[in-house]
């Protein structure tokens, strides 16, 4: 029975959208921010994959075709950010100051808990594009000398925990401003937070939308200067 379905192009695909799916019933059941689709769907592949013993590249065959997606994806948070465009015209100045800080607090903590764990520069510079796209910071790590796949691990950590700790932040800090909200959530936590930055509405998303592009360019620069401090 294994066999049959690893043999398969499509099982990765299949099981991942399956399993998608299911996260997101649960999230839609329990209406709970911690029942994150993402988080779940990941829970079950991994469960999936130890239970009927399956290895994992025979899971990736099929699960890369779903990678294809992901740059289009990413293109298509364009659209609610050109609704919302004369935010940007307005704001120019807060909005970069917002994500430049963002940034600069990502970079400055994975240095501070670099020297405090010991981690070697092959870690350190992995860890470092931590709250960028997948598809930026894959080759940012590569680039630099660390591990992509450690990479992409901490980049899908970072994104799914600021997508379910985003709304209780904001009111624990008391951040009401949507603008705000936005470009908190995409820089801290990337596409993942943003699909719930839309969740929260839709200048929200396009300003989460925004600051994802500004924190790759601005992140890809400050990499490139951080990575010589280990």
């Amino acid at each position: 029975m294994n066999e049959i379905l690893t043999e398969s192009a499509f099982f990765g695909a299949a099981l991942t959208c399956v399993c998608y799916e299911a996260g997101l019933w649960v999230k839609k059941k329990t209406k709970l921010s911690v029942a994150n689709p993402l988080l779940i769907a990941t829970m079950m592949i991994i469960t999936v994959l130890l239970v009927f013993r399956i290895e994992y590249d025979s899971y990736k065959k099929g699960a890369d075709y779903i990678q294809y997606f992901l740059t289009p994806a990413t293109v298509s948070l364009a659209v609610p950010l050109y609704r919302q465009l004369n935010l940007l015209k307005r704001y120019p100045a807060a909005i970069l100051g917002g994500v430049v800080a963002g940034v600069a607090a990502a970079m400055g903590s994975i240095f501070v808990l670099s020297i405090v764990f010991g981690l070697t520069h092959e870690q350190y510079v992995t860890l470092l594009p931590k709250s960028i796209t997948t598809a930026i910071g894959m080759g940012v790590s590569e680039k630099m000398g660390g591990i992509p796949a450690l990479t992409i691990a901490a980049i899908c950590i970072t994104g799914i925990t600021g997508a379910i700790l985003a709304e209780a932040v904001c009111k624990l800090f008391r951040i009401e401003e949507p603008v705000a909200k936005g470009l908190a959530i995409g820089t801290g936590a990337h596409a993942l937070g943003t699909s719930k930055a839309m969740e929260l509405g839709e200048v929200e998303g396009a300003m989460s939308s925004l600051s994802i592009v500004v924190t790759g360019i601005l992140t890809v620069l400050a990499v490139s200067v951080f990575a010589d401090f280990i």
